[in-house]
């Protein structure tokens, strides 16, 4: 199958970027496709609604939710792209109704999506929220799994541009987990169906982003969602949207993301996740956190009074301005950075770093410099 024109076929072209919100979706929701499999189940802190839109007549239960953090939207497009192949009247689309039933919640956390905040409006942080459920957000995704009793979890969130690969200098363009459901991270049935699952995934993917695929921490938190649902007995994944070079709107990351969904079901409608893939999941590098957005390498500083070599990295701060996102660079720290990657790096080769302020990369600066005042840098990049 070639997943790359299945997604190209099915994107959601009237969402991109990263500051997806209730008022980009609602119109797809309400759309004549869309609304008459979609509900209003409840509410946000500040009275938005939280829908669902539930899909199919199948056997096998799926459970599905995205922005449980408002500030991790590329699954939620991702979500949307594979709600328009269950639309779009192709056998495969039949084959996944008849074995699937689907129901998502595309935000689940409305106010933190508008905001563009990891936490809610109380400032709760949803995913630590799952055994003392303080939260009307977190109520209702517990309410829809008793309700729902679905046989598998998918848990769709995004991770930071600080995360690679092991130490291979690779970002982890997507990571994934299969959570644990006590201290001792022990495998039982439930658990091993999602390890089987992601190494399924991991075979397919390597395919379009080989040594990008990363495996999340499975340290056990029961106050996280996904290891509650694993500890309940169902098979949970964690899906953590990463970056992929040049794309930090993740348009690129979406498709991977929708490519991840599809491969699940096709996987799961063969019921090709009988054997033990434990040792392949294992052999999928951890994340590992080694990566700045800009680095600088070997740059002249004059230092009370003596020049020597260093380096200098930044990272973008995600800025909500006005309600447009802006992406503002700060110098974030200087030294011998061993073991570190860029997403961008620059080798100045000894040039000196001048602001016209302190002429130091000071921690907390925005990114604006020059090297030798023939290079200039702004917002971290080079000025054309």
């Amino acid at each position: 199958m070639d997943l790359e024109a299945l997604f190209n076929k099915n994107k959601e072209k009237t969402i991109q970027g990263r500051y997806i919100t209730l008022d980009d979706i609602e119109p797809l929701l309400n759309s004549e496709t869309l609304k008459k499999d979609v509900k209003i189940i409840g509410e946000s802190v500040l009275g938005k609604p939280i829908y669902s839109y539930q899909k199919g007549s199948g056997k096998l239960k799926i459970y599905l939710w995205s922005q449980m953090h408002g500030n991790e939207s590329t699954t939620t497009k991702a979500l949307f792209d594979f709600i328009n192949l269950l639309n779009n009247g192709s056998d495969l689309a039949n084959q996944l109704l008849d074995s699937f039933t689907f129901y998502c919640i595309p935000i689940l956390n409305p106010d933190g999506a508008k905001l563009y905040t990891r936490a809610n409006a109380n400032n709760i942080d949803l995913n630590r929220d799952s055994q003392d459920l303080t939260q009307p957000e977190s109520k209702i995704l517990r309410a829809v799994f008793e309700e729902f009793k679905p046989d598998y979890c998918f848990n769709l969130h995004d991770q930071r541009t600080i995360f690679g690969v092991a130490d291979t200098g690779k970002p982890a363009t997507l990571s994934f987990l299969a959570p644990s459901y006590n201290e001792e991270r022990e495998i039982n049935d439930s658990r091993l169906k999602a390890i089987n699952l992601i190494a399924g995934i991991n075979e397919v993917l390597q395919k379009y982003i080989p040594g990008q695929i990363g495996r999340f921490d499975d340290s056990f938190n029961i106050n996280c969602i996904g290891d509650t649902f694993q500890y309940l007995g169902v098979p949970t994944l964690l899906f953590e949207a990463g970056h992929y070079p040049n794309d930090y709107e993740r348009e690129k990351t979406r498709k991977f993301v929708f490519m991840s969904l599809v491969t699940s079901f096709i996987i799961l409608n063969e019921n090709d996740v009988v054997d033990n893939r434990n040792d392949k999941y294992l052999n999928i590098p951890q994340n590992n956190v080694v990566f700045f957005d800009f680095m600088y390498k070997n740059v002249k500083i004059n230092y009370d009074g003596n020049e020597i070599i260093t380096n200098f990295v930044a990272q973008y701060k995600e800025e909500l301005i006005d309600y447009k996102l802006n992406f503002n660079a700060y110098i974030v720290e200087i030294g011998d950075l061993k073991g570190k990657f860029g997403h961008f790096e620059y080798d100045a080769k000894g040039a000196l770093f001048q602001d016209g302020i302190k002429n130091l990369p000071l921690e907390g600066k925005v990114a604006d410099f020059n090297l030798n005042k023939k290079v200039f840098f702004v917002n971290g990049k080079i000025k054309n």
